[in-house]
């Protein structure tokens, strides 16, 4: 790949390593996916701080998080300084595709990234939201919830995104690009989680106790949080086979909800190789795309839609 020869070589190692033994799924395969989703993919990640998830030994093994870029890294990986109370973290950044191949011949096999782009890392480019299902609840859940949730949105004019996890849940993002504090994303987020916890208590919890979660979907609104990662768009997911968190349509929603098809949002590195050739980036909007997030007492004045039932 041209955007590699500029950059010093380095020797992938174990390249036939099996990192999903159910299914075969090799390091070498891992790093040739993201190589050839990067296009796609390296938007996403570009100026933003990430956390290491490193799995030595597949899926199956020991892994391990990594917030201090590691002091091996080659110089021509970006890091950048983020304050803490007891010091500071030099984290990593992957802004293209040498710093890309390089975290994943460490094994770097999920990508998880905060809401914010440094240096400003106290704004959040987007408000998420984290639809995670307590057995027996699955991802036709998180689907109602999801749409309770656009229907929401459209009332105020924000456009939605969704996408899968690569687990078992799902996640929607507002992209707002423009000036906002995680002060203000989180308080609107934990209010409309509340509200809809309110109107679907059958389908949805908001507070945090696992206990709660069973046979509904925990709107997790607390990933508003500059010390929070959540797994990026085009992440492969250390699963028993080699799915990924990949961005979906509206409509693919709906219709997974309709006919009652989990399987419909389930997508493994080839199949998403093969999405992005035919429809391009779906979460390319949260890039640019500016919005305002209006004045929690929104979440108060517009009540989400009414159930609806599968067909």
């Amino acid at each position: 790949h041209r955007d590699l020869h500029s950059f010093p070589t380095r020797r992938s190692s174990d390249l036939s390593k099996v990192f999903y033994p159910k299914t075969g799924f090799t390091k070498g395969q891992m790093i040739d996916y993201y190589i050839r989703v990067s296009k796609y993919l390296l938007p996403h990640l570009r100026n933003r701080p990430i956390t290491l998830k490193r799995y030595p030994n597949g899926v199956e093994g020991l892994f391990f998080y990594e917030k201090q870029c590691p002091s091996s890294a080659p110089k021509w990986v970006k890091t950048t300084k983020v304050a803490k109370s007891d010091g500071e973290i030099n984290y990593c950044e992957l802004n293209d595709l040498p710093s890309l191949v390089w975290a994943s011949n460490l094994a770097n096999l999920e990508l998880h990234t905060f809401l914010h782009k440094a240096p400003a890392v106290q704004r959040p480019t987007a408000m998420a939201f984290d639809l995670d299902p307590g057995a027996p609840a699955d991802i036709l859940k998180c689907c109602e919830v999801a749409l309770h949730l656009k229907a929401f949105f459209d009332s105020l004019k924000l456009k939605s995104f969704p996408k899968t996890s690569g687990s078992k849940g799902m996640q929607i993002y507002v992209p707002l690009n423009t000036a906002v504090t995680y002060e203000r994303t989180k308080a609107f987020a934990h209010e409309l989680a509340q509200l809809m916890e309110q109107q679907f208590p059958d389908l949805v919890v908001s507070r945090m106790e696992k206990v709660l979660r069973k046979g509904k979907v925990f709107m997790d609104w607390s990933q508003n949080d500059d010390k929070k990662t959540t797994v990026n768009v085009y992440s492969l997911r250390a699963k028993e086979r080699p799915t990924v968190s990949t961005p979906v349509t509206w409509n693919e929603v709906k219709a997974a909800l309709n006919e009652q098809d989990a399987d419909a949002l389930i997508f493994e590195a080839a199949a998403v190789l093969k999405r992005v050739e035919k429809l391009g980036d779906l979460f390319a909007p949260m890039l640019s795309l500016k919005q305002k997030l209006p004045a929690v007492e929104s979440t108060r004045a517009r009540p989400a839609s009414k159930p609806r039932k599968a067909r």
